[in-house]
């Protein structure tokens, strides 16, 4: 596996609204755990479209691993549109534009700003096509936006090889008692709650 779609839940469905929430962190480090070991077997790109979300926190935790012992890990960030981030606050724009400097490739699926829902259906269709597996934060007892995109990765996968790595709930506990040490894996307080079960993204 060369590249790797990498996606999840949008920080609004996880009931993460701060830079600061604890979870951030967890979600970086799951997500590098599961990297490693496809950088060792030869991974080169990992690619997001930027969401807000686990996207972005996955676009920071490869970064870091780029710094840290991968220099030729890199990073592909590909929006399903122009200035995606327009309506963002001024900290969520500082954080995409500090990640977009990092990246080694930025390029947008349509060339409009907004114009629809469409959009994120093709932003999907194109990301698929061009990567070779996907790594997805989702739980699949509490739902949520990813579904569709799971959906569409295992309808991919059956034309081709296409494998689809998942980060549930108690993937990111294990991370938290690994990390923190306070709670049991099954007690750690990083389960996923999807608030919205909505396809749009926020804009």
């Amino acid at each position: 596996m060369k590249k790797i779609l990498i996606t999840g839940y949008r920080a609004s469905e996880l009931g993460i609204f701060s830079l600061k929430h604890a979870g951030i962190g967890i979600i970086k480090k799951a997500i590098q755990r599961r990297l490693i070991p496809l950088l060792e077997e030869g991974l080169e790109w990992v690619v997001v479209s930027g969401q807000w979300g686990v996207e972005l926190w996955a676009a920071e935790a490869s970064l870091e691993l780029k710094k840290t012992g991968y220099p030729h890990l890199q990073l592909a960030v590909i929006p399903p549109f122009l200035e995606q981030e327009e309506k963002w606050g001024d900290d969520k724009k500082a954080y995409y534009a500090n990640v977009l400097r990092g990246a080694d490739y930025v390029n947008s699926v349509t060339k409009t700003k907004y114009d629809g829902p469409w959009q994120f259906k093709e932003r999907d269709k194109f990301l698929l096509r061009n990567t070779d597996g996907l790594l997805l934060v989702y739980d699949e007892e509490t739902g949520g936006s990813p579904r569709y995109i799971k959906q569409q990765a295992e309808h991919f996968g059956e034309r081709q090889t296409y494998p689809l790595i998942v980060i549930n709930s108690f993937d990111l506990a294990s991370v938290a008692e690994d990390e923190q040490g306070e709670l049991p894996a099954a007690e750690a307080d990083y389960d996923l709650y999807p608030a919205d079960p909505g396809y749009d993204d926020e804009i």
